[in-house]
């Protein structure tokens, strides 16, 4: 399984929170690469709840990661 950014792109707008069933039925639904269905199918499931993207790939990058061209005055 791996992630990417634009894979990742496409759950953007999932129904969060979300169980593993969901959010594959989303990802068919919205015409989603079978690369992230896949990845959503090699997911360990124990009918866990997933709130957000993050939980599923932990490495995702959130506003954080990202300095916008900020200066410090």
């Amino acid at each position: 399984m791996y992630w990417t950014l634009e894979l990742a792109s496409y759950l953007s707008d999932a129904p969060w929170p979300a169980n593993k069933d969901e959010l594959i039925d989303f990802a068919i639904r919205t015409g989603s690469p079978l690369e992230v269905v896949e990845n959503l199918q090699a997911i360990e499931d124990e009918g866990e709840i997933y709130e957000s993207i993050d939980e599923i790939w932990p490495d995702y990058p959130t506003d954080d990661d990202y300095l916008w061209n900020e200066d410090e005055y």
